[in-house]
């Protein structure tokens, strides 16, 4: 996604090699206790469809399963803005994971008061520097 007439911001998009099998990675993205192990506190439940709460050190965010393609994809929505994409690809024993970030606008701001154009910035950085190398260092385990 590039800027366009609608001030969108590009998608936060971060690929990883998983040295783990593919239905490992997937119980770790799509269960409960998964993401709880490696990303926030939160009572998912793998339905489409399905409301949750994602605990964050901001405070609670709703959040809803939108598409669920067990053990490849799942979309879910974050907050009143994001739509979060977590794709897997089996590479012989090891998996390929993919995390789309979507729906940044520079006219934005959070349902925590802060302007899309500070927050995709440190979320990256977030994603980047702190919890997809904690999954990495879960599902490796």
């Amino acid at each position: 996604m590039t800027n366009n007439a609608n001030h969108s911001i590009s998608d936060i998009v971060q690929t990883l090699l998983l040295n783990a099998p593919l239905q490992k990675v997937w119980d770790a993205i799509a269960t409960a206790d998964g993401i709880a192990a490696w990303f926030m506190p939160n009572d998912f439940q793998p339905i489409a469809g399905q409301a949750f709460t994602i605990h964050s050190p901001y405070g609670d965010s709703p959040c809803m399963v939108k598409e669920i393609d067990p053990p490849n994809r799942l979309v879910f929505g974050w907050g009143k803005d994001w739509t979060i994409t977590f794709s897997l690809k089996d590479l012989e024993g090891k998996t390929e994971f993919t995390l789309i970030h979507a729906g940044w606008s520079e006219d934005t701001v959070t349902e925590f008061g802060e302007a899309h154009t500070i927050v995709r910035d440190r979320m990256n950085q977030g994603w980047d520097s702190s919890v997809l190398p904690k999954l990495k260092a879960y599902v490796e385990a």
